[in-house]
């Protein structure tokens, strides 16, 4: 038998009573804070560094001092560490330094893959944690606001730690310890590889 499509109607309702969830508890806000916050250092950041570069130091002759002192296996390991415990380096670091390597886009792939690896392994970490009542309790209270927002917009708080310049291991460890579905962190971890993308095509623009 052929399944039967539901109905527009139920889908527009569907998607009005989503809308209203978000807006009455705050998710839209929690997203144009960050998007404003996010937006300025971004600028900022990339403001300084092509201020940096003109007028006190080459940055490209550094990162170019960076490629030479350290292996490319090496960059690749602290960067998917970083990415698994916490996001301790910014990933812009890591981008910048791949524009001068001999295949920055072939390395920018790769580093979009650890990060979005390392977010995948960090819901793991959540989960396991559960099962150790001291490192339980710890991460309860250090990310007592994470854990509370995930438990109210789950795979879209994933989605938003991919997309703008927040924590993304923070945000799959705390999909993790609420046991919220892997299957749609998985799927919302992929919008990881867009925001590499974005960021890369205009820190690209400075680096040369």
């Amino acid at each position: 038998m052929l399944k039967r499509k539901k109905p527009k109607k139920s889908q527009g309702k569907k998607f009005k009573l989503v809308h209203k969830y978000y807006k009455i508890t705050g998710f839209y806000s929690f997203v144009g804070k960050n998007l404003k916050s996010a937006i300025l250092p971004i600028l900022g950041i990339i403001v300084a560094i092509f201020l940096f570069n003109k007028y006190v130091y080459n940055i490209n002759d550094g990162l170019h001092h960076f490629t030479e002192t350290f292996s490319r296996l090496t960059v690749l390991s602290v960067f998917f560490l970083s990415e698994t415990i916490l996001g301790l380096i910014p990933p812009e670091i890591f981008i910048a330094w791949t524009k001068k390597t001999d295949a920055p886009i072939l390395n920018l792939a790769i580093l979009a893959t650890l990060s979005y690896s390392g977010g995948l392994i960090s819901y793991f970490i959540g989960r396991m944690a559960l099962k150790i009542e001291s490192v339980k309790e710890y991460l309860e209270v250090k990310m007592a606001k994470n854990l509370a927002n995930t438990r109210k917009w789950g795979g879209i708080l994933v989605l938003v730690g991919a997309l703008l310049p927040l924590p993304f291991s923070i945000a799959c460890m705390a999909a993790g310890m609420i046991k919220y579905p892997f299957k749609n962190v998985f799927f919302f971890g992929l919008f990881r590889f867009a925001r590499f993308a974005i960021y890369a095509w205009a820190i690209f623009k400075v680096v040369h």
